[in-house]
């Protein structure tokens, strides 16, 4: 019996030094990859960058307002149980919105230089705890459009410094390819925001005509948007550099049209308030346009959809049995300026085509 109990005694003695020497090894394991993973660098800044071909305000616009975000963002594609809440402010600085999901966050804008840059603060709660990285975008303008960079700045826990040592997940590979594949959402929707336009037949409208400084050449049809802009240029410089009083929008009047040949005579013109006496070489003049009936169409959108808008003004012509002026010079009147609308699906151009007679039409000024 007493050999026994010894036996059991010291059976128990060897069982709780064997229990001492693991835990001792697995304490010196987690001390071990304590230090080793806490000297690990954990700081990352991770960016990408694309060229997309559109204006920096266009793409600014499109990454400034969180509500567009779900449109082109990948990370619903990975996580289609996604919800998204916004907050009564969804661009600019203080702009904000949160996600629920797989994992759950929200995003708040810090910082904005309009069509420049965005800092924003991003929040992520992890299986591991919240995490806090800092998210920064650029907006260069390029020869080809606009160099757009999407970065994202911050620093590994120890937990997620062993996790990813251990488990092999590449962190730095999945955020380049998140990114990249933002990068060309947001492309995909800018080219197709930017393509969007409407043609509406306004009918008949009086145009009230006037004075106006222009000047005038001759181009194959094909050229006409080539030389337009440049012309333009000219007349409203000459207007701005003798302090003359605009009153009305920029037009263009095609004289003559050739179809045979594939040439246009035309002018474009600023309607200036009064006449105005030029230097004899001066190459902008003053000249008047008479009030005219006309077929007015309203074309938003690119001006390449132009021909479209000519060709539905005809059709409404011949539908309601009117007849074009022989002797009427058709024109166009741009009520927004490219410069400062950049996205060509917001320009809005006025079509009109003179007819002879009229139903009691309604005014409408240069």
């Amino acid at each position: 019996m007493k050999f026994h109990y010894l036996s059991k005694r010291n059976q128990h003695s060897y069982q709780m030094k064997i229990l001492k020497y693991l835990l001792f090894l697995i304490l010196i394991v987690i001390i071990g990859s304590a230090i080793y993973f806490g000297t690990k660098d954990g700081t990352y800044d991770i960016q990408d960058s694309m060229v997309i071909q559109a204006p920096p305000q266009v793409v600014f616009n499109k990454v400034n307002d969180f509500k567009s975000w779900e449109k082109w963002g990948p990370w619903k594609k990975e996580d289609s149980t996604m919800t998204f809440t916004y907050a009564e402010k969804t661009s600019g600085e203080g702009a904000s919105y949160s996600w629920d999901g797989k994992m759950s966050g929200s995003m708040t804008t810090t910082k904005v230089i309009p069509n420049k840059e965005i800092d924003q603060d991003l929040t992520l709660n992890t299986p591991a705890g919240e995490r806090n990285p800092k998210v920064y975008w650029n907006f260069e303008e390029v020869e080809n459009g606009t160099k757009v960079t999407w970065g994202m700045k911050g620093e590994h826990t120890l937990i997620d410094k062993a996790y990813y040592t251990l488990s092999g997940y590449d962190f730095d590979a999945q955020m380049h390819k998140m990114n990249k594949q933002g990068l060309e959402g947001i492309a995909n929707e800018v080219a197709e925001d930017m393509k969007k336009y409407s043609i509406n037949v306004d009918g008949v409208t009086q145009y009230g005509g006037g004075y106006y400084m222009y000047t005038t050449s001759v181009a194959k049809q094909n050229e006409l948007d080539d030389k337009i802009a440049p012309m333009m240029n000219q007349v409203m410089d000459f207007v701005s550099r003798n302090k003359l009083n605009m009153a009305g929008k920029p037009f263009t009047v095609y004289n003559q049209i050739d179809n045979a040949n594939n040439t246009v005579i035309f002018s474009t013109g600023v309607p200036v308030k009064e006449q105005v006496i030029t230097p004899t070489n001066s190459p902008v003049v003053c000249g008047y346009m008479e009030p005219v009936a006309a077929v007015k169409t309203s074309l938003k959108g690119d001006y390449k959809h132009l021909a479209e808008a000519y060709t539905a003004a005809r059709q409404y012509i011949e539908k309601n049995n009117l007849q074009i002026d022989p002797n009427g010079k058709m024109f166009e009147v741009y009520i927004t300026n490219p410069e400062e609308t950049p996205n060509p699906a917001e320009w809005l151009t006025e079509v009109y085509i003179p007819i002879i007679s009229t139903p009691e039409p309604t005014e409408e000024g240069i």
